[in-house]
């Protein structure tokens, strides 16, 4: 599913609630922005029932150009890490 699929089907479910398909994309814009949000603030988000967003630090490692074959330093990095709810594994 992607935003437009996700959009489409919050629009159908509220239809008669007179909420416009722009409203409900700004809700969702506004979601992810607070999630995001809460996650460079706090380190970590949970949503009970779904899961928890982690940052998770990537320590420095040696990688290689595909194309020519030469070895190159990657540099260390932070990346965000989810975590599914047991719910939500027993569900899949």
């Amino acid at each position: 599913m992607n935003k437009k699929e996700l959009l489409e089907t919050i629009n159908k479910k509220h239809a008669g609630n007179g909420i416009t398909k722009k409203a409900v994309s700004a809700i969702i814009d506004d979601t992810f922005a607070a999630i995001a949000k809460g996650i460079k603030k706090a380190g970590r988000f949970a949503i009970p029932g779904f899961g928890t967003f982690t940052v998770k630090a990537r320590a420095a490692r040696k990688g290689r150009n595909p194309q020519t074959g030469q070895p190159i330093k990657i540099k260390a990095g932070k990346s965000v890490k989810f975590k599914a709810a047991p719910s939500l594994k027993k569900g899949l």
